[in-house]
């Protein structure tokens, strides 16, 4: 889980910078996000995320929360969560109800997700250790795979 530490560690640091922080062009919050800014417009583009307003020449500009965001998207991105179950969290979260039901639901998923996986490919290894015990040569010419 030491995604999820550096989003407490990200989500601290953005709180330093409290309501009145000027607002940050999208190359800001990329380099202090660790995001790059092609996926930060993709997360705007997807609804994740919004700009707190535009810049007069139309520059997307954010307040000091969005790197809370960001570092909870990076989290649950790396376990894999879909898009459509993060803008939920997110929602849930936005709208100051606790949501640590639904993190706990989506981390156990992914967890009974991975050990499924893992079943399988325990029985492909399985399957293939077989083949290749029961492997005998055709009797044909050998050729080396250096050559």
């Amino acid at each position: 889980m030491e995604i999820l530490a550096v989003a407490a560690a990200v989500t601290a640091s953005a709180s330093d910078h409290g309501p009145s922080a000027p607002n940050l062009r999208i190359g800001e919050v990329s380099r202090r996000s660790g995001v790059s800014v092609k996926t930060i417009r993709f997360y705007c583009d997807q609804g994740l995320i919004q700009p707190s307003t535009r810049s007069g020449g139309g520059f997307r500009l954010f307040d000091a929360t969005i790197l809370e965001d960001l570092a909870i998207i990076r989290a649950l991105r790396a376990m894999d969560v879909p898009l459509l179950e993060l803008a939920r969290i997110l929602e849930v979260r936005r709208s100051g109800v606790c949501n640590c039901s639904v993190l706990k639901s989506s981390i156990s998923s992914k967890m009974e997700s991975i050990d499924q996986r893992i079943a399988e490919l325990a029985s492909m290894k399985e399957e293939l250790g077989s083949l290749l015990q029961g492997w005998q040569d055709c009797g044909g010419a050998k050729v080396s795979l250096a050559d």
